[in-house]
Parts: C-alpha cells; sequence; structure tokens
C-alpha cells in the first residue's frame, strides 16, 4: 500500500519538528511528507537569530540532523510560497505554479512582524528583526554607514524581540534607542519592578530606553533614507535605521481564503486535537488559534507538533495547553518568566528580593498558603530559572524567600522534580523520561542523554538542570560520578594541577608514578600532564619527554590541516604590524606559494607548508623580527584591539598600546583551552571585547574588565568583573583570574563554563582575585612574573636547536624529499587543496600544481 501523502505549508521550526517526529515515529512508513518552505534554505534555529551578529552562520543555524531532508519519505520545497488551497480538491499551489495533492494538509505558516501603520514605513533603513534575509539586510546596512559615521538607531518596540534587537545593533557598533510604548520593558513577560531593574541593565549596555512612548512617523533624510522619527509627545530623535519589533501577526491568509474559521485577533482556529474545521486539515505554532489565542513561543508549537503527529498515526493525544515560560537571550542581561508573573490567581501570595545597585530583581508568585509555586519573575540573576520552572503548580521546600537569594540562593533546599514535571519545555521531556535514559537507557553522561532524550538541544537553558538530574540518578544507581581526568589518573585535572605544583614535579614519569597507574598515558592525560607541566615547570614543548606528550599540532608547533599541510601563524601583538612586516610576511608566503588569509584575530594565517619547509619558513619570518602565534597550542591566541584614542575620534584610552602590553605578557601561557583577549578603546566596542575569555574596555576613568566569553560552537557574551580600574591594577586582575582559570579549570574547559561551574560563581572569581579570599594572590602574583621573565619563543629556540629541527622532514628515511601527496589548485588568485576528483585529473596527467 503506498503511503498517504501529508503536505506541510512553512518550513520554519515547528514544520521540522513536526516532519522529525513523523519520521521518528512512523516507522511503518505509512506517511510521505512534502514540505513547502518560502525561504530558500532548510529550517533554522529562529529562537537563537540573533547570535547570527556574533558569527554564526545561516548552516550552523540549522535545525537538527541535516540527513531527515534526504529521507526518501521527505521532500522538502524550497523558495516556493504556498498561495492557495482548493480543500475540496485537496490541492495546494504554489508560487510557481506547481500543485501538490494531499490526503492530510498542515498549516505551519508561522507569523510575520508587525509594522504600525506609519508614514515612513516604507524608508530605506526600515527593517523588521523576523528571518535570516531580515537580519542579514540589517548587518548590511548598518555595517555599511558605519564606514561613514557614528550610527543612531531607533528600535520600536521593548519585549523580547525589541531589546534582542537592540542588542544586536549595539554588536554592530551602532549606538541604540529602545522605544516602549507602555509602561516598561517585557510589559508582556515581567512586573513593574522587574522592568525598572531591566532598565537598568540595558542602560548599562550602552542602549537607551524611552518608555511610554509611541512613535507616529518615521521622516527621511534630505541624502535618502531614514533621517529622524517623531513621537506622540512632539519628541524627534535623530536616526540612521530603525527596527520594528512592535509585535507579530499571524500568516493565516491561507486558512482565509479557503473559508476556513479565524479567530478574532487572527489565526486559523483548531480544537485540542490541532485540527481546523475540516477533518482533512491541521495548524500548529503561531498560525494556529488555540484555546481562543495565537501563541508567539516556540514550545507550545513544538507540542502542537507532536500532538498532531500522535492523531496522524492514530494516537489519542490532545493539546494540554501553553507554557509561555521565556527567557532573554541578550548578552549581559539575565531575565526570565514563568507560570503567573502577575499573580493573577485569586489570593497569591508574591515574595520579592530586590538589589537596585547590582540591577537584581526577583519575585516568587505563592499560593495563598506560601507553599504552590505558582510562578516567578527573575531579573539580573536567572540561575534558579531552570530549577523553578518545572516546580509551577506544586509545593516549594522550606522557606520560598530562600530561593531567592544572591546566586540561587546557597540556602534553599534542594527540589527533588517530580517524575512528571517538565525540564525541557520546547521538547516536552521530563524529568522521569531523563531520570529514565539514564537508569534504563544506560545513558551516562551528558552527551548521551541529550542524543536520546533531546532535552538540552534547542534553546539550552535546562541543560544545568538536565546535567544535575543525571549525576543524581547515577548516585542512585551507585555509579560514582566521577571527575577522573581519565584512567590513568583518579584525580579531576584541577587536583592533579595542584598535586603537580606542590611536589614539584617535572616528568610525566614521575607524575604518573606519583599520582597515577603506571603505563604511557593516554591522548586525554598526556597532553594534560603537558599543559600542567608548561606553567608548573616551565620548558621547551619540544624537550625530551614533552615533545612525545604533545598533540599533532604541538607535536610540530604548527596547525595540521586537512589535506595534512600545516599553517604558519606569526604573532602580531594586538594586530599591529610595521609595513616592513607586511613585506615580510608576503614575500615568505609568495616563496613558498603559501594560501594567506587575514583572521578575526587580526593576524596573517598562510597555509599548504610541507612539514619540512616549517624551519626554512620560520628562519626568515624570525630574522623579519617575528615570533610563534602559538595559533596550534591550547594557550594564549591573540589581544585584538581597536586603534583606539591613538586615531579614532571616539576613543578614550590607548587601547592598542594595553593589547600589545597583554599580548606579550601572556604569550606562550598554557591552559586548559585556547584563550582570547580583546580591547575596546569606548565603548563603541569595535574590538568586540565582550566576546573573548577576558575583555577589556575603556571608560573615561580607566578599564572595565570583563570575563568569560567566547565565541566557537556555543558563544557566550563575557560578564562584568570590575570598573574604573587603572592599567596597574586591571593587569594584576588579568593576571590572577588566567592563573586562577588554568589552577582549577577542567581539561579542555573554555573559561565561560568555568566561571559558571567554579565555586560561587563570577562572584567567587571576583572574591578570589579581587579581594584574595583563597589567600592564594601573592603566589599567583609571583608565578605570572616567573612567566614573563622565562618566556623563550619556541620557534627561535628550535631553529638554534639541530636535535629539535630532525623531527620536520617529511620521510625519516628520505627527509629531503618533499610528500608528493599535497596538491593544490588554483583559486582566486591563490592556491587551495585539490578534491579527490582533482586529484584523479593529476593522475590522469592535467594541469594540478604539486607543490616541491
Amino acid at each position: 500500500m503506498d503511503p498517504r501523502h501529508l503536505v506541510v505549508v512553512g518550513g520554519g521550526m515547528v514544520a521540522q519538528r513536526l516532519v522529525e517526529a513523523l519520521r521518528d515515529r512512523d516507522t511503518a512508513g505509512t506517511w510521505r511528507v512534502t514540505v513547502l518552505a518560502e525561504e530558500p534554505r532548510r529550517p533554522y534555529d529562529r529562537v537563537a537569530l540573533t547570535s547570527y551578529f556574533s558569527g554564526r552562520t545561516p548552516e550552523e543555524l540549522g535545525l537538527g540532523d541535516p540527513a531527515l531532508w534526504d529521507d526518501p519519505l521527505v521532500s522538502l520545497v524550497r523558495g516556493d510560497k504556498a498561495v492557495a488551497v482548493d480543500r475540496e480538491a485537496r490541492v495546494v499551489t504554489t508560487e510557481s505554479g506547481r500543485t501538490f495533492a494531499y490526503d492530510h494538509l498542515v498549516l505551519a505558516t508561522g507569523s510575520y512582524a508587525w509594522v504600525p501603520p506609519m508614514e515612513g514605513a516604507d524608508l530605506d533603513g526600515v527593517f523588521v528583526y523576523r528571518t535570516l534575509d531580515d537580519v542579514a539586510a540589517l548587518r548590511g546596512y548598518v555595517t555599511h554607514l558605519s564606514d561613514q559615521r557614528q550610527v543612531r538607531g531607533v528600535v520600536l518596540g521593548g519585549g523580547l524581540l525589541g531589546l534582542e534587537a537592540a542588542g544586536a545593533l549595539d554588536a554592530l557598533g551602532a549606538r541604540a534607542t529602545v522605544l516602549q510604548v507602555d509602561t516598561h520593558l517585557m510589559s508582556a513577560q515581567v512586573d513593574l519592578g522587574g522592568g525598572e531593574a531591566l532598565r537598568r541593565l540595558v542602560n548599562r549596555l550602552g542602549i537607551g530606553v524611552r518608555t511610554q512612548s509611541m512613535t507616529t512617523r518615521v521622516v527621511p533624510h534630505r541624502r535618502g533614507g531614514v533621517g529622524r522619527v517623531e513621537l506622540a509627545d512632539g519628541t524627534r530623535l535623530d536616526a540612521d535605521v530603525v527596527v520594528v519589533a512592535a509585535g507579530v501577526r499571524p500568516r493565516d491568509e491561507l486558512g482565509r481564503e479557503c473559508g476556513l474559521p479565524i479567530g478574532e485577533r487572527g489565526g486559523v482556529v483548531v480544537d485540542d486535537t490541532c485540527l481546523t474545521e475540516d477533518p482533512h486539515v491541521s495548524a500548529v505554532g503561531e498560525v494556529a488559534c488555540i484555546q481562543g489565542a495565537c501563541i508567539g513561543l516556540v514550545a507550545p508549537g513544538y507540542t502542537m507538533a507532536e500532538v498532531t503527529v500522535d492523531r496522524l498515526l492514530g494516537g489519542g493525544a490532545v493539546y494540554p495547553g501553553a507554557d509561555t515560560a521565556t527567557k532573554l537571550k541578550l548578552a549581559g542581561v539575565d531575565v526570565a518568566s514563568f507560570g503567573d508573573a502577575f499573580a493573577r490567581t485569586p489570593g497569591a501570595l508574591e515574595v520579592v528580593w530586590a538589589d537596585p545597585v547590582a540591577g537584581v530583581y526577583k519575585k516568587l508568585v505563592m499560593s495563598d498558603d506560601a507553599r504552590t509555586l505558582l510562578g516567578g519573575v527573575l531579573v539580573g540573576d536567572a540561575s534558579a530559572y531552570a530549577s523553578l520552572r518545572p516546580m509551577v503548580g506544586r509545593e516549594l521546600p522550606g522557606d520560598p524567600a530562600a530561593f531567592l537569594l544572591p546566586e540561587g540562593g546557597a540556602g534553599a533546599p534542594d527540589l527533588e522534580l517530580p517524575d512528571d514535571a517538565g525540564v525541557c519545555s520546547c521538547n516536552n521531556v521530563s524529568a522521569g523520561t531523563i531520570r529514565h535514559a539514564v537508569a534504563e537507557e544506560g545513558c551516562h553522561d551528558l552527551g548521551a542523554v541529550k542524543a536520546c532524550t533531546r532535552a538540552g538541544t534547542s534553546c539550552g537553558s535546562c541543560l544545568p538542570l538536565v546535567k544535575k538530574l543525571m549525576s543524581t540518578e547515577l548516585s542512585k544507581l551507585g555509579v560514582t560520578v566521577s571527575n577522573a581526568l581519565c584512567e590513568h589518573f583518579a584525580l579531576s585535572r584541577a587536583q592533579l594541577y595542584d598535586a603537580v605544583r606542590v611536589a614539584g614535579l617535572r616528568t610525566f614519569t614521575e607524575v604518573v608514578e606519583r599520582f597515577g597507574t603506571h603505563g604511557r598515558g593516554c591522548d586525554i592525560c598526556r597532553p594534560a600532564v603537558a599543559s600542567i607541566l608548561a606553567t608548573t615547570a616551565p620548558a621547551h614543548v619540544l624537550d625530551g619527554e614533552r615533545a612525545a606528550l604533545q598533540d599533532t599540532n604541538d607535536h610540530v608547533m604548527a596547525n595540521l590541516q586537512k589535506d595534512g599541510s600545516y599553517s604558519v601563524v606569526p604573532r602580531m601583538p594586538g594586530g599591529e604590524v610595521t609595513p616592513d612586516g607586511l613585506i615580510a610576511v608576503g614575500e615568505v608566503a609568495r616563496d613558498f606559494g603559501l594560501y594567506t588569509k587575514i583572521t578575526g584575530g587580526q593576524r596573517i594565517d598562510m597555509f599548504g607548508a610541507r612539514i619540512d619547509q616549517l624551519p626554512q619558513i620560520w628562519q626568515r619570518l624570525v630574522d623579519a623580527g617575528f615570533e610563534s602565534g602559538h595559533a596550534y597550542g591550547k594557550s594564549l591566541r591573540t589581544v585584538k584591539s581597536c586603534v583606539g584614542s591613538t586615531w579614532c575620534r571616539f576613543g578614550v584610552q590607548d587601547s592598542v598600546a594595553l593589547a600589545v602590553m597583554l599580548e606579550l605578557r601572556y604569550r606562550g601561557l598554557r591552559s586548559p583551552h585556547k584563550i582570547k583577549l580583546g580591547v575596546s578603546g569606548c565603548a563603541r566596542e569595535c574590538a568586540e571585547a565582550r566576546g573573548k575569555d577576558v575583555g577589556v574596555i575603556a571608560t573615561d576613568k580607566g578599564w572595565n574588565v570583563y570575563v568569560g566569553g567566547n565565541g566557537g560552537f556555543t558563544p557566550r557574551h563575557a560578564k562584568l568583573l570590575a570598573e574604573d580600574l587603572d592599567t596597574e591594577t586591571l593587569v594584576r586582575t588579568i593576571d590572577r583570574f588566567l592563573l586562577y582559570y588554568v589552577r582549577t579549570a577542567d581539561r579542555l574547559q573554555r573559561t565561560a563554563p568555568w566561571v559558571e561551574e567554579v565555586e560561587g560563581g563570577l562572584e567567587g572569581v571576583r572574591a578570589v582575585v579581587m579581594d584574595d579570599s583563597l589567600g592564594i594572590c601573592a603566589d599567583l602574583d609571583e608565578q605570572m612574573a616567573r612567566h614573563v621573565a622565562e618566556y623563550e619563543d619556541e620557534w627561535r629556540a628550535t631553529l638554534e636547536d639541530p636535535e629539535k629541527l630532525k623531527r620536520f622532514a617529511s620521510f625519516v628515511n628520505a627527509p629531503d624529499v618533499p610528500d608528493p601527496s599535497l596538491a593544490y589548485v588554483p583559486e582566486r588568485g591563490q592556491v587551495r587543496p585539490a578534491t579527490a576528483d582533482e586529484r584523479a585529473v593529476l593522475v590522469a596527467g592535467t594541469t594540478l600544481e604539486v607543490r616541491s
């Protein structure tokens, strides 16, 4: 029997979840699916749209396993909008004229950004904030204007999306102002007290806020585009770009035109099974008017998708109601609300804790007997969100006020979640499901639990709770939750670091004999011990036993590339390089036929070097005054800087001089993971310092220092550690922060998760490095002084040591023979590695270049 045909109109997050759930459960293949997507790409994470401004690509924002769309029972039609539905014939027609017959139709068209009716809404420079194309256009427009002048941005709307849009403008270097019609920010999620705390936090980011401000028109500039916005009270604000984030409306036009009932405020009306009045048509997500309302959140949409799949496969699932808990995704601002946040339940009590100076406001809404949690608002510190949200409707143990203490409340009793308590609202995963995965499915690490249950695979806000549940369940099962480095060392990396330092050991053999099991170690412990010894007993990375401990990159002091060649990265402190230095780098790249690229860390990568060429290349670079950039090591990589007060008219401090000094100070500092710093000469933040492990931003009074940021797979913005420091205090603070991290972090742990997990969190770090709460600052200061005094350039030392140079040969028995497997093809005036097909052409005797 041929499978029935399901047509899904819409290619967003809810559509993706529906298709994924159907293919997971429909093991008999009773349905084939066609998804009609208006956008020209596969479904992506719209919730994480703002991360596009911190470097995530459209491909990285893609949802789920791309292999879903290669399933023979799944067809994804991209870039072809559905324009008509013939319910009688059960046919959908697209903009291109294609028709698709269906056995069942699901409308998942989502919503569109609503633009208030006002003059000037169609001007160049007015944007909405809804799709990848929207944010890409916004970024391009602001970036172009930024080359000419300081950009002034205005955001219409102070809700979740408006604040994210303001954060995006700020990240692009624009001066942003948020205009909110209501009395306070995020008025749909937080109360007035929380809104005031939120305003102070947003202001600290350099973003302006005006509440009770209605925009009446956007006025063009004489040179074209946006010039200013005018408010109902007569106020005029100069603006170069306007982002409208005033709300969304359901995209229900298909339902209207085919005669389906529409809700009073829009949306295709469905029952609790997500069916419309037509038994062959369902609606899910933001387009669905369910239980009298359209809901602009992804978690209820996912629930509707699951209900629909269950019904398509003969089940009896019904929609349980919406989880409207929300969490703001704006760097430096922690906000969450859940349950009955406004205490609308009769007899509800409000327990409030506020610290206006710190910008913290917390409220729990309790039943009239102060025992059952009904909801809450957390502003400035939302660390308790993951644990408290699943407890809505349940009794809290002990005094509710204990859960509002700083850093989540050290005096709060542990919460034992019932099995039916929801943990991951995005994927509808309960505490019981996670416990079952650990106890019955053998999922004994976080990655396995995520893969088995899907918990934490969407927004990620529940991961701390998932990890806690996993560890607790393992302990109940009698499984030791080990923090051992590996099978050879029962100690964690932090414990091993202290043990090695105190014992004064200098070799891996000594370390494994004293603190481990006898043996040669493994790929986990050998590089970890090498990193520890690099700071406790410094020596050249290739000296004796040290060389054997290193992984591939450290072993030859260069980054291995996919074709077997290596990259060469000379240090350019703070991004500063002389014209003669540029000429020397260019000549080396030209003479050795290397591909060159400017990196995001303000230096030059040269790709395609053979291993036997590395000493020749570095000899010329060292002679030209360069040293190793340590791109191959778990150590300091770069200190990025803007031009600061030396050149920039906005600069208030000399950011380049400080960046150069910091990079020279911390070069070669081995650590659990790579480290990056940034120094910005003013609050415009052109060096993107808050995306670094340590970020420094100039003020009129000195320097603000931020810690625990990073880019990569999980971008994090750094948090403020201290303000208005003089240069000497700043450097001492960074010294101590870095060495405290080096001593106590886990293997391959970045500073961002370390700051969250180290004892006391950020406040604990501040107490250690600023107030010497552990009494170790003198030791940290002395250790950093030794590091600075004893630093030597690894490549310069290698070039002076014939024994070390012997390892740089393509073949041991033929050291002068180049590697014949390296093949390249020309592209954009340079060369790149040949593909397998191109190598086959080379074998046939055509024109590929073999590097010799």
